[in-house]
């Protein structure tokens, strides 16, 4: 049974209403707390120096720079888990046990 729930999500200073199912709403709270976690890492790395034409972000900057890393982190992640070459070099390894065994 699909178990719906509202929830509000605080993410980057806005408020977001969510329809989840109630066994996500605990993975949902920490997407957005990691979110809010790393715009607040990058806000205090790039404060407003007071300098006239010094470059001030936007909350869509910081936004884009989290969506960055979490989107390298993701990459990372896949390219470490990518199992392809252990499958590969298994099923040379069969094919040649194959040819082995059919010789004697």
């Amino acid at each position: 049974m699909n178990d719906k729930i509202k929830i509000n999500l605080l993410i980057a200073d806005e408020t977001y209403t969510m329809t989840i199912n109630r066994e996500e709403e605990e993975l949902f709270r920490k997407a957005a707390k990691q979110v809010n976690d790393r715009m607040n890492v990058y806000r205090s790395m790039y404060k407003p120096s007071g300098i006239p034409g010094a470059r001030a972000y936007s909350p869509k900057d910081f936004l884009a720079m989290v969506a960055f890393n979490f989107a390298c982190n993701s990459l990372k992640l896949e390219e470490k888990n990518d199992t392809l070459p252990f499958t590969n070099k298994i099923e040379e390894l069969t094919q040649e046990l194959e040819e082995h065994f059919r010789k004697e």
